[in-house]
């Protein structure tokens, strides 16, 4: 029996006194005690929970874009590269299209009629096709990735291959890698298991060399052996906040099955392993070595245009050959080569796609109402300085970040009535100072813009 004064302050839920409370929140005229609050926040929850589930649902049941039409989203960010973006958004789509229907038999179509041995396809499992992406620096394979994980709207991830090591040595696990997909996914794990990983600089983990080391290699073969259960699938415990795990630390389990592994790297010298094993199908003996010298002799006379023919033709072979295990390899299998860029494909770099770089510095200069104009002239001066870095279209940016520092530090400065700042080729070359132009009333250096096409809705998306 409550022996409460009649006018105690009491919950007005469930009318409990203070006294019979830990906590009692005051109001406007109002009490909730600590236990109603608990009551509240586990209603909330799980209608959040449900909430939740009934978007990741409905975002599933979207329909998948097709591969052509993954292709053509890829063209508006990605120049070049056609066959790379092809090869892309075929696994991309075949991938997904495999993480909605696994298991259930009941996705086949209905065509008894046309194909009375599509009723042999129920017991049919489909297998995880991952994707290994071959090219110089600077081609586009993070941008690939991550352009195809922003059209889904699935959680995406960079890892870098040179960090891991295997369990017990100082560095990464490769668990590590699902820790940060948790994360890029607000730490949802159904989300998380239907994301891209991209793991660059894969092929650092062959560490071939001249001799043999004394010393254990802690981040060549013994990692290429770890990645292969995170590649085909399987449920590992991930700490949620990244690092290594300990005893006692609470674990989320992550199934690897649905997720997407997009492997890339520079892969230098394969071109060489590649000839040669060109050469030695043309012939033996003499015939052979006069092969593999008018390959190399080509391949020098042409630079970057004989490598870029010797890639295209890449291998599991070569791969082996290269210093990656079978294993790895065989779950490996769609390779994707990208190209090195031409002149003509940096050129359009800087202007053509979506977020080209000279667009991000127009709105940069619009943000502060003023104008910016890139000289034909200009444009290609910064190309032909960009490839002399070597660094593909990574060198577009170094050379106009340092174009274009001192002009960002000084245009403020300027006193008088808004102008077009115009670039020309003296100023990328010389280090000019840029033109300044009268801006006058109703012109723009903004260029008309077409509305962009309608994009598929996305079955990664939340509603």
């Amino acid at each position: 029996m409550s022996t409460a004064r009649p006018d105690a302050p009491r919950c007005s839920f469930c009318e409990r006194p203070a006294g019979e409370v830990d906590s009692l929140v005051a109001g406007p005229e109002v009490y909730i005690c600590d236990r109603c609050i608990d009551d509240a926040a586990g209603i909330v929850n799980g209608e959040r929970e449900q909430s939740e589930r009934v978007a990741a649902e409905h975002a599933l049941a979207q329909p998948l874009p097709p591969p052509h039409r993954l292709k053509g989203l890829l063209d508006e960010h990605v120049v070049g590269q056609e066959e790379a973006k092809r090869i892309l958004s075929v696994a991309v789509y075949n991938h997904y299209k495999r993480v909605r229907h696994t298991g259930d038999a009941s996705d086949l179509p209905s065509s008894a009629g046309r194909f009375p041995e599509s009723g042999d396809l129920a017991d049919v499992e489909l297998e995880k096709s991952n994707v290994l992406l071959v090219g110089p620096t600077g081609t586009g394979k993070t941008l690939l990735a991550r352009t195809l994980a922003d059209l889904l709207d699935v959680p995406f991830c960079i890892a870098d291959a040179t960090t891991l090591t295997e369990a017990g040595y100082v560095g990464e696990d490769v668990e590590s890698i699902l820790s940060q997909l948790l994360q890029a996914a607000d730490f949802d794990t159904d989300r998380a298991e239907r994301g891209i990983v991209y793991l660059d600089e894969i092929d650092k983990l062959t560490h071939r060399r001249a001799g043999a080391s004394v010393t254990r290699d802690v981040s060549g073969q013994g990692v290429q052996q770890a990645l292969l259960k995170l590649l085909e699938g399987t449920t590992a415990g991930v700490p949620p906040e990244g690092g290594r795990k300990h005893p006692e630390q609470p674990l989320v389990q992550i199934d690897t099955t649905g997720i997407l592994f997009i492997c890339g790297g520079a892969f230098g010298g394969l071109e060489d392993l590649i000839e040669q094993r060109l050469s030695r199908q043309a012939g033996v003996g003499f015939r052979a070595a006069a092969a593999d010298d008018r390959a190399s002799e080509t391949r020098r006379a042409s630079g970057d245009a004989g490598s870029r023919s010797a890639l295209m033709q890449t291998t599991p072979e070569d791969l082996l050959a290269y210093g990656f295990i079978p294993e790895l390899v065989g779950r490996l299998p769609v390779i994707g080569t990208l190209e090195a860029l031409s002149p003509r494909a940096l050129r359009r770099i800087l202007t053509d796609p979506q977020n080209a770089l000279v667009k991000q510095y127009r709105k940069l200069f619009a943000l502060d109402d003023l104008e910016l104009a890139f000289d034909e002239a200009a444009l290609e001066a910064v190309v032909e300085r960009a490839r002399t870095l070597g660094t593909g279209a990574r060198g577009l940016r170094a050379v106009l970040e340092e174009v274009m520092l001192d002009i960002m530090f000084a245009v403020h400065q300027r006193a008088g009535a808004p102008a077009r700042c115009r670039i020309t080729r003296g100023v990328v070359e010389n280090g000019d100072a840029p033109v300044y132009e009268p801006l006058s009333e109703g012109t723009s250096a903004d260029e008309s813009e077409a509305p962009a096409p309608e994009r598929p809705p996305s079955w990664g998306r939340r509603a």
